[in-house]
Formats: structure tokens, C-alpha cells, sequence
């Protein structure tokens, strides 16, 4: 947690994962953002991972630093109030539909310099995941060695997005800074996945090569880089971007000579050409596995890492967490009082800056733990009207339909 963006306040509607993870980037440096959901938590509420007694671990950890205000958005007093927060305060993120009570242009009518970010499916407004825009784009089928798609877990798009929805806030901010103007700024999942396919190539490849690439399993496309299993049985991730790493890594194992006569027989040279290197992969990853196949991962490991050669073993999840490198002793991670009651190292801004002192993570809400607070200082509601809300189902307060 660092304070950047202090002063800035965010109301965020949103659910599942790119439109909170731009909330929490936002909270993370320092923004206060108010997620506003129905009264005893939205769709993604109880998402997987749960815990036990059903507390999402998800949910819990895409919220922090967040504050809550839980409404009866089924009803129309209840979608007023969540309005009337949009307006007063001035900077909104959603995912929800581009029309309705939540449309930027009924928001707008109370107030136009209001910017409002909204995360969604494809640009005409149609649903869409993570998962079927990544299909759609057609990395599953690049993706593995067979001749079937293979999906991966990791749900980028959603992440990509809500980064630039963040970025894309701060941006109409600074525009809005500048000529007092407002406006809205909608992100679909399909544009952010086809425009990252054109920036790095992939549009402008297809088009010039006329046909797909090949499916590589593991293999790196372009460069020189593969898994390869060690004498003891350890599966190791070796990766070559530069020619010292390529002259680095052929001494470590001893293959200059069988290297060379590849290179003579061929009339190429591999030195400082990766396009060359994966070209020419046939007669290279058998000099590979046979090397790396008559030693432990731990002298090469050694060797490699004197050697600045980018490498890394698999491991399980289960694993990685347990690396005090990546988790116990790297200072991103702090602990926070959950509202799940189970205790562990929490995430806070990736980004470290170096001149300021990094703040602990900050714990996700309960539904409603800041309802009575925000429509207090926010919309200047007396205490008697919000207990009227309260007592009509209108509004949630903390533990209410937890």
C-alpha cells in the first residue's frame, strides 16, 4: 500500500475479475474506492476458493483496501442511492451493462464532467469471459503439442483489462484536469485481447505468413528456449535472449565443438541469431537433452546462474508459495485481519518505491461494513434516514446477509 493516489475516491459496481482488479490497483496506491454491491454480496461473492465456511479467498483478496456499501439494487430506491454516490463523487468503474440505470448517460445527466470506466465482453455490448474471448483470439490452439486446444488457467485478459482500466482512469482524469471535460471509457475484453494479438505481431504475422504457427509445446517461438529434464528427473525451464547467455550456455555444457560442426555443416552461425537458433532446433535440442539429461539440477542450476543463463525448474503452486523468495521474505506480502478468519500473507501494490515506506495490505470489507459511513459523508444523509434505509432492506450494513 502506498498513498499516490490519496484524495482520489472511486465508486466501483462490479463483479467476477477485471473491473475489481482495477478497483484494487486503484486502493492500492492509495485511492479510496467504495465497491457497491447488493445486500449480502454480489455474483462473484462466493467465488472458488472458499474456505470451509464458504468465505471466498478470491473475493477477499481482489477487495482489499476497498470499502463497502451494500444496497437493494433490485429496487428503485436502492439503485437511486448508487446513483446518487456515481454522481457525488465523480469517478466510476463498472462492468455493468452499457444501458440501463447504470448507463453513462443518465449517470451523466447529474453530472457531466462524471468519467465513468466500464470493463466489458465484446464491444457490442454482448457477454464474454476470459475464457471464450481467449478461444476466440485462438491462443488454445497454439498453445500444447497435440492436436487439441488447450486452455490456460490464468485468466489474462480479465487481468490485462483491469489494469487498463485503471490506467484508463487515471488518463480521463488528466484529460478531464485539463478541459473540465468527463466522459466515458468503455474496455471490452475482446478489444484488449485482439489489440495485445496486434501489438505483439500476431495479426500482422498471420496476415503475412498466411497460415498458423506451429504448435511447440514448450518450446519458446522465435528464440531459444525449452523444458528439459535433468539426470535426477527435475523438468527445468532454459530460456537464451542474448548472445552471452548463448555463449554462457553452450560452455556450461561443454558444447562448442558439437555446436560448431552444426554450424558448419549448415552454413549458419548461431552466436548472435535467435531467429537462427530456433530455426535450426532439430539438430540443437538433442546436443540439449543429452547434456543436460548426464547432470543434477543443482550443479547446473549453480552453473547456469554464474553464468546469468535464465532457467527455472518446475513446481507446483503448492511449492511456489512456500518459496521464501517469492512469498515470506518478499516485501510485497504483509498480513491483514480477513474477514474469512484464516491468516496468511497477503498481497499489497506490486510496484515498490524505493523512496517510500510500503504500507501493510489492507483487508477486503465485509458487505455493507461502510454503508452507514459513505451515505453519511457522501450524500449527507442524517443518521435517521439511514436507519430508515436500514430498516427497510434498502440498505446493508456489515455481517447483514453475510
Amino acid at each position: 500500500m502506498y498513498d499516490l493516489l490519496a484524495g482520489l475516491s472511486v465508486i466501483e459496481a462490479s463483479s467476477f475479475v477485471a473491473s475489481p482488479t482495477a478497483g484494487l490497483y486503484c486502493a492500492q496506491m492509495g485511492a479510496e474506492v467504495v465497491r457497491v454491491d447488493q445486500i449480502g454480496g454480489g455474483p462473484d461473492f462466493r467465488r472458488w476458493p472458499v474456505t470451509e465456511a464458504n468465505d471466498s479467498l478470491y473475493w477477499e483478496n481482489l477487495n482489499r483496501a476497498k470499502k463497502s456499501v451494500a444496497l437493494d439494487l433490485g429496487r428503485p430506491e436502492g439503485r437511486e442511492l448508487l446513483q446518487a454516490l456515481v454522481r457525488a463523487t465523480g469517478q466510476f468503474i463498472t462492468n455493468f451493462p452499457v444501458g440501463g440505470f447504470l448507463s453513462h448517460d443518465v449517470l451523466a445527466g447529474g453530472r457531466t464532467d462524471l468519467i465513468t470506466v466500464r470493463v466489458m465482453g465484446w464491444a457490442d455490448g454482448s457477454p464474454a469471459l476470459d475464457y471464450t474471448v481467449n478461444n476466440s483470439v485462438g491462443y488454445p490452439m497454439l498453445t500444447g503439442a497435440g492436436a487439441e486446444p488447450v486452455n490456460h488457467v490464468l485468466p489474462a485478459w480479465d487481468l490485462l483489462t483491469g489494469a487498463y482500466a485503471a490506467f484508463a482512469l487515471l488518463a480521463a482524469m488528466q484529460r478531464r484536469a485539463a478541459t473540465g471535460e468527463g466522459g466515458e471509457v468503455r474496455l471490452p475484453l475482446s478489444d484488449v485481447a485482439i489489440g495485445t494479438v496486434a501489438n505483439l505481431g500476431g495479426v500482422a504475422e498471420m496476415l503475412y505468413t498466411g497460415a498458423n504457427r506451429p504448435r511447440l509445446g514448450n518450446a519458446v517461438y522465435g528464440l531459444f528456449g525449452r523444458d528439459f529434464v535433468t539426470a535426477d528427473g527435475q523438468r527445468t525451464m532454459i530460456v537464451v535472449v542474448t548472445p552471452r547467455q548463448w555463449a554462457n550456455l553452450v560452455a556450461a555444457l561443454d558444447l562448442g565443438d558439437a555446436i560448431a560442426a552444426i554450424e558448419m555443416e549448415r552454413d549458419v552461425s548461431f552466436a548472435t541469431d535467435d531467429g537462427l537458433r530456433f530455426i535450426h532446433r532439430d539438430a540443437l535440442y538433442p546436443l540439449f537433452e543429452h547434456a543436460i539429461g548426464t547432470r543434477d539440477h543443482t550443479d547446473l542450476a549453480a552453473v547456469f546462474d554464474a553464468g546469468g543463463i535464465v532457467h527455472s525448474p518446475y513446481r507446483t503452486m503448492h511449492d511456489a508459495v512456500r518459496d521464501p523468495a517469492l512469498v515470506a521474505d518478499n516485501p510485497i506480502f504483509g498480513h491483514a485481519a480477513n474477514p474469512s478468519g484464516f491468516a496468511y500473507p497477503a498481497a499489497g501494490a506490486f510496484a515498490t518505491l524505493p523512496q517510500a515506506e510500503r504500507q501493510p495490505p489492507a483487508p477486503a470489507p465485509r458487505n455493507g461494513a461502510h454503508s452507514e459511513e459513505i451515505l453519511s459523508t457522501r450524500l449527507s444523509l442524517s443518521s435517521g434516514e439511514i436507519a430508515r434505509l436500514i430498516d427497510a432492506g434498502i440498505v446493508g450494513i456489515a455481517n447483514t446477509g453475510d
